[in-house]
């Protein structure tokens, strides 16, 4: 009599840790935002666009610590790794966090804004860099996803091309605010950004079903 053991899926590690952890980021989020407003200049215009990328970065992280994520140790799972870097590297060049160097010299630059918007590190050279936090953790909390759907070779990641349609143009108003300075220039970038009609609505919707869909298929 043989007895067998099963590895736990997405969720069964129990809603407790799931919600001590949501409970953990948000505190955490709550503490830099509040404390970012305080000591700067910035004001809110619209609360949703301060807390869209606080989703971003709740729902990607929750969703691939809920789901068993192997590590690429043979040929299958590191082939699959390679097609997720290449997924991640994708979705970084057509949202503008990855793009073509503008000649300049090479410079870092740390771009303050709210918390999740920023701080953006701006990189400058052969190629340039415009990595916005909440879009990095999410795409890269995508690629994860994709990663995992691939080594299960599931038909879910084939939902992971929904994360291409996401945020295409959030990166480019932020980052022009470079252009005006610090402080109330990137308060101003980023409204700005937040102008656009319902452009971070969708985009944010998109990320929610993207995630949604891969976390579904490795359950």
């Amino acid at each position: 009599m043989t007895e067998t053991t099963t590895r736990p899926t997405a969720f069964a590690r129990g809603p407790t840790r799931t919600l001590r952890l949501l409970a953990s980021l948000v505190a955490v989020e709550t503490l830099l935002v509040v404390g970012y407003l305080l000591v700067s200049e910035t004001t809110v215009l619209s609360v949703r666009y301060v807390s869209y990328p606080l989703v971003w970065v709740n729902l990607g992280v929750l969703a691939v610590d809920a789901v068993d994520v192997p590590r690429p140790t043979d040929r299958r799972t590191l082939v699959a790794a390679v097609v997720a870097a290449v997924y991640f590297a994708v979705l970084a060049w057509t949202t503008g966090l990855v793009g073509p160097g503008t000649g300049d010299p090479f410079s870092v630059r740390l771009l303050w804004a709210v918390p999740g918007w920023g701080p953006v590190l701006l990189v400058g050279g052969p190629v340039s860099l415009a990595l916005v936090p909440f879009e990095a953790i999410g795409y890269g909390c995508l690629a994860v996803l994709v990663y995992g759907s691939l080594v299960r070779a599931t038909a879910g990641a084939l939902s992971g091309a929904l994360g291409l349609a996401t945020c295409v143009s959030c990166v480019g108003p932020v980052v022009a605010g470079a252009s005006r300075g610090s402080g109330g220039g990137v308060s101003t970038a980023v409204a700005g950004a937040a102008n656009g009609p319902f452009a971070y609505d969708l985009s944010t919707a998109l990320f929610v079903v993207t995630v949604g869909a891969l976390w579904y298929t490795l359950r």
